[in-house]
Order: structure tokens, then C-alpha cells, then sequence
């Protein structure tokens, strides 16, 4: 099919084109990415608010590392399950809350929170009963009325010892002015309360029970996105700044009069008490260090009211009174994927200010990862487009697991919160962005060129020097049968590729997959000249890498080789193909053709010649997709296999006349009757000179290619056999 034609030689103006269209392409590229860059910096240095990556990044930080407990300077007293088993169910009268108080009261707790609220009148005290049971007997009545009123009961237990109790904050339209004590505060900066989660009023206890309480705190939690990350350790209700749980129990423990905040221009810095300071968010919320849920923490209240715990379990601790029952309680998800009640939440972050090991998230942390992303960035956008698509891949992923690990380090060896997860995908959409851009720019640079590069392909094709380089290194990119496997007896191969004109776009290639099986095909690319020669090298460059890969796999290797050469084909060349696999131990052949001329075989029997049909195909090129198939047959020892390209069936004489399968399949069975004739080399010898005398005196108008194998046996010389191995 491809005969002489034109060409181009190296250093010609299309040379430096392609170089000034990649120096164009890198330099678009780089200005996408650097605009993209520029873009997510600047985004990410001004962002305020938490963003939903920054909280899945610090939850996976803490799953990878969660916080051991060194301390347990806080315990919980669940209503749990058994306790209302044994007690009855939730609410129980304030009678046997007063009663739970005064036994941890007896174990000399430093303090008592109530993670609970009694807004309501107790409906089990005697003024309540009466009222709830109309038509009873006036004695019966005023007995019932002298029943003790539990609020009160609950009011004097807590003020008999260092207490706190909840409240909870309410910000709709219908609050009102915010009522009742309110623990001092005393600010070390500017007035905070603009920088805080600010509440209308609160949610308290009956009066009877709040003012017997020496301390309120809010019991509110920051849950974003389901994950409470955060508790507040202060807050505003209406004009006054009100404390966390945590904070104020710590207060009252020590007897302090004011919980103090420490704050500047940007928010709070710090909350604390006496000489503890506990780091915030400029909202005045505390970032908390899980653990695991721990049953160590609990003391199941039905245990205290029996009087079943020993007093050292409650000495001197900070005890946190609460509903952990199924369906009472309030449960929230961790960082560590658990569920786990409100007041042990706050028993957590109890722990963290006494362990001193509160994450923080320094104030210009942003900032930060804004220059991480804009260092890292910049050495992307200024690679890729030189290093290319894979180094600068590399480049990028090295970069963002830097940035991830960096983070991951600040947050388990020094308590810091830095979100690596966020600039490290915005330096995958920074290098996605520089490498599109060089793309997009190469494209329309390949576009634009291919005219003035196919006119210089025709003007370099004058130039018979190159031509005759162009010849050389075609021929030489051909393997030598003669020198190919020195010392090898198991068969014997000749092979000749002879180019009508200067170069062609026949081509053979053999080659061992590995020491048993032998890869040998005859190809023939449509189109003339330079261009079909270049396909023609490109196409056996291709299926050799291939057939490398797959060696067992022959339709496979066809199959892919079509996706491939069909991928970057602007000449819309096609290739004809016939290609086999040889195990040269038991004679098994396997073979494929994508439409090109069956193979023969000259059997070793006098005048048995087989054409190989079957296991065909379209050219490769052609159509995409191709389910291309394999067949197989098995020679015998001295069977000869002959492939041949449509430059021998199809040349014609003087007269118009094709030399013709029939022609070759005559000559072969001649050949078949002598040994000697069907040795590879004479065989091709012979099969060329009877070309040669049929079309003199006619030129060539195609190239000519023969390939001949023969395969000799066995290395034991024994009659092949079938190793029962799959078609390739």
C-alpha cells in the first residue's frame, strides 16, 4: 500500500514551531494556574467562618490520634437505665434529687453540676397532689397538702454545698428580659460580648431550686454539621457575659467570686479562673479533645442512693449530675464517630482544662494555609508545564502530603489546629487548572500548525539526502533474521522488506515474549511516502510495547493496539496486520489478522500447503472498539509458516495481470515436495526472483514484504505436544 513520497527533515522550521507552540502552551498554563491561585488565597486567607472541610479534616486528626486520658478529675452521676429501673421513671420528684445531693454531699464533692433544668414545679410535692386530686375529703386534703415541697427539699441541698445548675439559652422573639442571678464577670480588654454567641434570656429552674445554687452556667454546645467540635465557655445573655459548665464549676470549686475573660480587638483570647486560663476561639468557644467513650467516668445514681460507691470515687471532684438513659438523655456525634450524652461531653472538656491539653486554633491560622497553598501553588504552576502532566502530578500529590502530615504533626505534637485538607485540594484544583490551560493552548497551537507542517513535509520530501537517511533508518529499525538468535535450533526464520520507492510503510517484526513463545507479524500501513513510513515505525513501536505487556494475550494485544494508534491518528492512516505467537516447544500456534492476507503453512508432508483463515478483523485504525479473536492450529516439526504483505499477491505484469494467491499458493507446493525449498531463506529467495521475472519489465508499484518461520521440533526432538495453554 505505501510507497515513495515526501518528507521533512529534523531542524526544519516545523521543529522550532513545535518547540514555540510547547513554550506558548506552558506559558497559558501557567497563567491559568497562577490566576486560579491567586483566586483560592485570597479566598481562603479571608474566609472566617469553620468551613465543613476544616471539620472533617480535625474529626480525621482525632480519629488518627485521639486524646489519651492522663486525669480524671471530673465524674458522672447517670440517671441511667438501672437507676430508673430501680427509682421509677424520669422525672423523679425532687424529693429523691434532694435525696441523690445529700449523699454526694456526704462523699465532699470540690463541686456539683446539674446538667439539667426544673423549670417546672415538682408534680409529686403536697400543694401540687392536692391540686391534681379535686373531690378528696378536707382531712384527707390538708394531710396530703403537708406532704414536704420537694423544690424547696432540692433548693437547701444545693445550698448546702458547692453547686451549679443549668441554663439554657433561648433566642426567639418571644424571650423576654433575661431574670435571676448571674455569675460576675471580669473582662481583661475591650467588652467582648459583640464577639460571643449571644442569647435574648435563659431557660432556668424553679426559683426555689435556682437560688439555691451557688453557680449558673449554660449548657448549651456548638454542633455543626451533626459533629459537636466545640463547647462555649462564654456567652451573652442579653447584656451579661455567662459562663460555660465546665468554667463555672471550676469557679465555685475554688471559691472564686467572678470568672474572668481575657480578650483583645479580634474576640475572646482566653477564659479562666484564679490562675487557670483556658484558651478559646475569638467566640469564646473551646475546641474539645476526645476520648473514646469510658465507663470509668460513670457512677450509676441508683449505686450512690444506695450508698453502694465509696466515698473516694466523688472526694474532691468536680461531680456532673445527668440523664444518660435511651431516649432522655442528650447525645451528640464526636469527632470519633460515637455517640455520646451532653454531660459527658462536658466531662471531657473538664478534662482538657485540667490536663492543659485544649486544641487550639491560632488566630492567624488562616493565614497560614493561605501561604502554604500560595508556596505550594507556585512551585506546581511554575513545573508542570515544563516537567510535564506525571512529574507534575507527582509534584502535586508530594506537596498535599506535605501539607496534610505538616497538619496532622501540629495537631498531635503541639495541640494546633491547622486545616490541611483545604489547601491541599485547592492545590489539586490549581494544578488541574495550570495543566487544562497548557493543554488547551497546545491544542489550538496544533491546530494552527498543521497546514504550514504538512507544507513543509512536502517541501523537505525534495531533499534526497534526507530521503535516503530516511530509507537507512526505516530499514534499520527492521530486526535481522540472520544475527537475530544465534545458536537457536528449535526454528528458523528469514524475513525481506523490499520499499517500491525510496522509503515504505510495509513492516515485520519478530521477537521471544519470553524463552518459549516467539511474536512474529508482516503489517502494512495505508497512504505513500514519509508520513505512512513514520505510522509504520510508530506501529511497530506500538505493538511491540504492547505484545510486552499482554504476552499471552494476542487478541488483547490487537485490540489495544487499535485504541492506541487509532487515539492519535490526524493522517486517518489505517494498518492491515496479521500477527502470531509461536510456542516454540510444542509447535502451538496461536494466531490474529486484522485484514490482511492469511498466513500459509507448508507442511513438512509432500505438497500440503494450508491457508490460516480466521480470526480476522477489520484494519486497525478502522473501527474502534473491534472484538478482535484468536485462532490456533498446531505444526509439525518442519512446517513452515509464510506471511507475505498484498505488494506479492497484487503486482502486476505488463499486461494488467496479478501475480495472485493461487500463483504463491502453487510455488509453495512445489516447494513442499523438496525439504530443501522449504527452508525460510530459500523459500523467501525463491518467492522474490519468481516476483521479480513476473512483472519485468514493470517498477514496482507497492512495497514487498515476506516473513517465513520454520518451526523444527521440540528440543528433545520428540513429536510436539498441546500444553493445554489458553490462546493468547
Amino acid at each position: 500500500m505505501a510507497s515513495g513520497g515526501s518528507g521533512q527533515a529534523p531542524g526544519t522550521p516545523a521543529s522550532a514551531s513545535r518547540g514555540s507552540a510547547a513554550l506558548l502552551a506552558g506559558s497559558a498554563g501557567r497563567s491559568v494556574g497562577a490566576l486560579v491561585l491567586i483566586a483560592l488565597t485570597l479566598l481562603l486567607a479571608v474566609w472566617g467562618p469553620e468551613t465543613r472541610l476544616q471539620g472533617l479534616w480535625f474529626d480525621v486528626c482525632q480519629r488518627l490520634a485521639p486524646r489519651v486520658r492522663e486525669s480524671g478529675p471530673a465524674v458522672i452521676v447517670a440517671v441511667d437505665e438501672p437507676s430508673l429501673a430501680r427509682y421509677g421513671q424520669w422525672p423523679w420528684p425532687r424529693q429523691l434529687m434532694a435525696e441523690l445531693v445529700d449523699r454526694l454531699r456526704g462523699a465532699g464533692p470540690a463541686a456539683v453540676g446539674l446538667n439539667l433544668l426544673f423549670p417546672e414545679a415538682d408534680g409529686y410535692s403536697g400543694s401540687s397532689l392536692a391540686a391534681r386530686l379535686p373531690g378528696l375529703a378536707a382531712r384527707t386534703a390538708a394531710w396530703v397538702a403537708s406532704v414536704p415541697d420537694g423544690d424547696r427539699t432540692l433548693g437547701r441541698a444545693l445550698a448546702a454545698m458547692p453547686s451549679v445548675i443549668g441554663l439554657a439559652g433561648l433566642d426567639g422573639p418571644t424571650a423576654g428580659t433575661p431574670q435571676g442571678r448571674f455569675t460576675p464577670a471580669v473582662v481583661r480588654g475591650p467588652d467582648p460580648s459583640g464577639r460571643v454567641r449571644r442569647f435574648r434570656t435563659v431557660l432556668r429552674s424553679v426559683p426555689d431550686i435556682d437560688l439555691g445554687a451557688q453557680g449558673h452556667a449554660l449548657l448549651s454546645a456548638d454542633v455543626t454539621g451533626g459533629v459537636i467540635r466545640r463547647l462555649p465557655l462564654v456567652a451573652t445573655v442579653g447584656d451579661m457575659l455567662v459562663p460555660g459548665l465546665g468554667i463555672e464549676m471550676l469557679r465555685v470549686a475554688t471559691g472564686a467570686p467572678a470568672f474572668a475573660v481575657r480578650s483583645d480587638a479580634s474576640g475572646v483570647r482566653a477564659v479562666g479562673v484564679g490562675d487557670v486560663w483556658v484558651p478559646t476561639e475569638a467566640d469564646g468557644t473551646m475546641w474539645i479533645h476526645f476520648t473514646p467513650h469510658d465507663d470509668a467516668r460513670f457512677i450509676s445514681a441508683a449505686a450512690v442512693l444506695a450508698g453502694e460507691v465509696p466515698p473516694d470515687r466523688i472526694e474532691r471532684k468536680l461531680v456532673l449530675v445527668g440523664v444518660t438513659a435511651l431516649g432522655l438523655g442528650d447525645q451528640h456525634v464526636t469527632p470519633l464517630g460515637e455517640l455520646l450524652p451532653g454531660v459527658e461531653v462536658h466531662a471531657q472538656a473538664v478534662e482538657n482544662m485540667f490536663d492543659g491539653r485544649v486544641l487550639v486554633r491560632p488566630r492567624r491560622a488562616a493565614w497560614a494555609e493561605a501561604a502554604a497553598l500560595l508556596v505550594s501553588g507556585a512551585l506546581v504552576v511554575a513545573l508542570t508545564p515544563t516537567g510535564g502532566m506525571v512529574r507534575g502530578a507527582l509534584l502535586a500529590l508530594g506537596l498535599g502530603a506535605a501539607l496534610l502530615g505538616g497538619s496532622f504533626a501540629a495537631y498531635r505534637e503541639l495541640a494546633r489546629l491547622f486545616d490541611g485538607l483545604t489547601p491541599t485540594l485547592g492545590l489539586g484544583m490549581v494544578y488541574t487548572a495550570t495543566l487544562g490551560g497548557a493543554l488547551a493552548e497546545a491544542d489550538r497551537q496544533r491546530r494552527a500548525l498543521r497546514q504550514r507542517l504538512q507544507e513543509e513535509r512536502e517541501a523537505a520530501a525534495r531533499l534526497a539526502g534526507e530521503l535516503e537517511a530516511a530509507r537507512r533508518i526505516q530499514l534499520g529499525l527492521l530486526p535481522r533474521p540472520e544475527t537475530a538468535f544465534p545458536g537457536e535450533g528449535r526454528f528458523r526464520i528469514s524475513a525481506v522488506m523490499e520499499p517500491a520507492r525510496v522509503v515504505g510503510g510495509d513492516l515485520f517484526d519478530f521477537f521471544l515474549l519470553d524463552g518459549d513463545r516467539l511474536l512474529f507479524l508482516v503489517g502494512d500501513v495505508s497512504g505513500k511516502g514519509l508520513p505512512a513510513s513514520l505510522f509504520m515505525a510508530a506501529t511497530k513501536a506500538f505493538y511491540r510495547s504492547i505484545s510486552t505487556r499482554h504476552a499471552v494475550e494476542l487478541a488483547r494485544t490487537m485490540r489495544e493496539a487499535n485504541a492506541e494508534m487509532g487515539r492519535d491518528n490526524p493522517e486517518a492512516f489505517f494498518v492491515t496486520l496479521v500477527a502470531a505467537v509461536l510456542d516454540v516447544n510444542t509447535g502451538r500456534l496461536w494466531y490474529c489478522s486484522a485484514g490482511h492476507e492469511a498466513p500459509w503453512v507448508v507442511h513438512s508432508g509432500p505438497g500440503e500447503v494450508e491457508r490460516l483463515e480466521g480470526a480476522g478483523g477489520p484494519p486497525l485504525c478502522v473501527l474502534d472498539d473491534f472484538a478482535y479473536a484468536t485462532a490456533t492450529t498446531l505444526l509439525r516439526p518442519g512446517d513452515t509458516v509464510l506471511m507475505v504483505t498484498d505488494g506479492l499477491t497484487e503486482a502486476p505484469d505488463g499486461g494488467g495481470d496479478l501475480f495472485g494467491t493461487p500463483r504463491v499458493t502453487g510455488l509453495l507446493r512445489e516447494a513442499a515436495r523438496e525439504p530443501a525449498h522449504s527452508e525460510p531463506a530459500r523459500l523467501v529467495a525463491d518467492l522474490v526472483t519468481a516476483l521479480r521475472t513476473f512483472r519485468e519489465p514493470v517498477e514496482p508499484a507497492d512495497d514487498v514484504t515476506l516473513l517465513a518461520l520454520q518451526w523444527l521440533g521440540p528440543p528433545d526432538a520428540g513429536a510436539p505436544g498441546d500444553p493445554g495453554l489458553s490462546a493468547p
